[in-house]
């Protein structure tokens, strides 16, 4: 489908939708004045944006115009749609025909959501709390005798944990340094 067709498509929908509200449909407006210029001229742009004209009327006239004057436009319109009204976008009747297509496809979002649910904070604590683990078993293992710059690391590691986690590890560190 070219964008013109999407848009002959969803003008009905868009024309009836009521979140379409008039603070959306200026920032789509002012979307298509300022960032894409050529789209729609000043004179233009305050033709729509006239409160004088119900909002409904001045959607209809917007939609009419767009389709009017070629595909790239509309495809911005589509554009300033989904930037400003990304719930509208989500339910258009054009979209759901290609929805429907491919059921099992996540959408970007979604997938990024699912892969990344917890967090980089959550990865970091996880990894360091496995690294600090690994750290205290290694030195902890009577084979292995630690030397004394393993208890400054130690020491000095301390410092930037809680209170909690620090008291832990400052009785580790004295137990060892009373072990013969």
């Amino acid at each position: 489908h070219t964008y013109s067709d999407r848009l002959l498509q969803d003008t009905a929908y868009l024309k009836s939708n009521r979140n379409l509200t008039e603070r959306i449909v200026d920032k789509i407006i002012l979307q298509l004045n300022r960032v894409y210029p050529q789209v729609l001229s000043n004179r233009e742009a305050e033709k729509f944006r006239s409160l004088k004209t119900p909002l409904r009327t001045r959607l209809s006239d917007l939609l009419k115009h767009l389709h009017r004057t070629g595909e790239r436009e509309c495809q911005e319109f589509y554009r300033a749609l989904q930037n400003n009204a990304d719930n509208v976008y989500a339910t258009l009747p054009s979209r759901s025909n290609h929805n429907t297509s491919d059921v099992l496809a996540l959408s970007p979002n979604q997938e990024n959501i699912i892969l990344n649910d917890h967090g980089p904070v959550f990865f970091l604590a996880c990894f360091s709390v496995a690294a600090g683990l690994a750290f205290l078993m290694y030195y902890n293992n009577p084979e292995v005798r630690s030397p004394s710059s393993a208890k400054k690391v130690f020491g000095y590691s301390a410092i930037g944990f809680g209170r909690h986690i620090r008291n832990i590890l400052i009785s580790f560190l004295e137990e060892t340094a009373l072990s013969p």
